[in-house]
């Protein structure tokens, strides 16, 4: 019980965060769209509070972010994003989770797999709904978008989560683990 408190207390923190952060890049917005600032407090609860957390951080961010703020906008961007947030926070926080040693390389890993994954996940929610609305969501659409435009955000998350994971892990407050998790042994006991 207290760990879900501690959870739920460090998510809502997550998102408040991902409400904030798009302020400081938010006044260029070809700047904001460069850094994705709201993937950071994502991924990062993805990491801390566990997959759950992540993915549904990741999800109600950008529609509550639209809701409060009118940004993004909703139809498809905010939308695609709230997929593509979610897959990041369950990606990571499902992988780092199961990961057999919880240490930079793994984080490395399980970062890179889940930005692929929700640039993939993205992907697919655009062509779905600008399929819905009669527009098409061409390959270089998709490459400039998830790719090349966020080259900035995506060398900035690899550089400040592994450095925020590596404080809090100096500090106690979320150490590295270099043991199997129960659930991994159990499965390879049976």
């Amino acid at each position: 019980m207290k760990h879900n408190i501690k959870n739920m207390t460090m998510a809502a923190m997550f998102l408040a965060l991902g409400l904030v952060l798009p302020f400081f890049t938010g006044q260029i917005p070809q700047i904001g769209s460069m850094l994705l600032p709201m993937h950071i407090p994502v991924f990062l609860c993805g990491l801390i509070c566990g997959w759950q957390y992540g993915g549904i951080v990741g999800f109600i961010l950008p529609l509550l972010r639209y809701a409060i703020f009118g940004m993004p906008v909703l139809f498809p961007n905010g939308i695609a994003m709230s997929f593509e947030l979610m897959t990041y926070g369950l990606v990571v926080g499902l992988l780092y989770g199961i990961s057999r040693w919880q240490c930079i390389r793994a984080l490395y890993r399980c970062l890179i797999a889940a930005m692929l994954a929700g640039r993939v996940v993205w992907g697919a929610a655009q062509i779905i709904l600008l399929g819905l609305s009669g527009s098409a969501f061409t390959w270089q659409m998709f490459m400039a978008g998830a790719f090349l435009n966020a080259i900035p955000g995506i060398l900035v998350q690899l550089i400040l989560i592994p450095a925020v994971m590596v404080a809090l892990n100096r500090t106690g407050l979320v150490p590295f683990r270099k043991v199997q998790p129960a659930a991994v042994r159990a499965e390879r006991d049976s």
